[in-house]
């Protein structure tokens, strides 16, 4: 009887071990399963963040370039926004255009009159909208979508062309 009850009393506790370790296991793969979760929707704001701030730093470091009086002014060019510098190299009238359109920026850096449209700009960088709007000596850049921003530029030449 001794032996019977001392065989019951092993039988419980490798039960009781076999269901502690179950519930460590259970455990421990819920906390990863949650774990990559979170990690997943961080990464996902982090690349939802880094594109809406590369955007606006890409656009205000062209900005900061082409900062000559009356070479930076927001026009409108076939039904588009279009940010404009404009620069003189070697005698020759060149702009670069900074856009948006088929769901990205673009750029397009030209000499005046050659031709060239706003469908021929090399893409920069996906995103889901940009505007520009330009007061006085003060520029604004705004990016939509899930990476929205904006950046207010103060221009120390003091923005469009002399006259304009």
């Amino acid at each position: 009887m001794k032996k019977q009850v001392q065989q019951k009393g092993r039988t419980v506790t490798l039960l009781f071990t076999m269901l502690l370790f179950l519930v460590f296991v259970l455990s421990a793969l819920f906390t990863v399963l949650i774990g990559g979760k979170v990690y997943e929707n961080i990464n996902q704001r982090i690349q939802e963040n880094y594109s809406g701030q590369v955007v606006l730093n890409y656009v205000a470091n062209k900005v900061r370039q082409g900062d000559r009086a009356g070479c930076v002014m927001v026009k409108s060019i076939e039904d588009t926004q279009v940010l404009e510098l404009a620069q003189e190299i070697n005698g020759r009238k060149y702009v670069t255009w900074i856009y948006y359109r088929d769901g990205a920026v673009r750029e397009l850096f030209t000499n005046e009159g050659s031709g060239l449209g706003l469908k021929d700009g090399l893409e920069i960088m996906e995103c889901q909208g940009l505007t520009f709007t330009q007061e006085d000596s003060v520029l604004k850049i705004q990016v939509y979508g899930a990476a929205s921003g904006s950046l207010l530029l103060n221009l120390r030449s003091g923005g469009g062309r002399d006259g304009e």
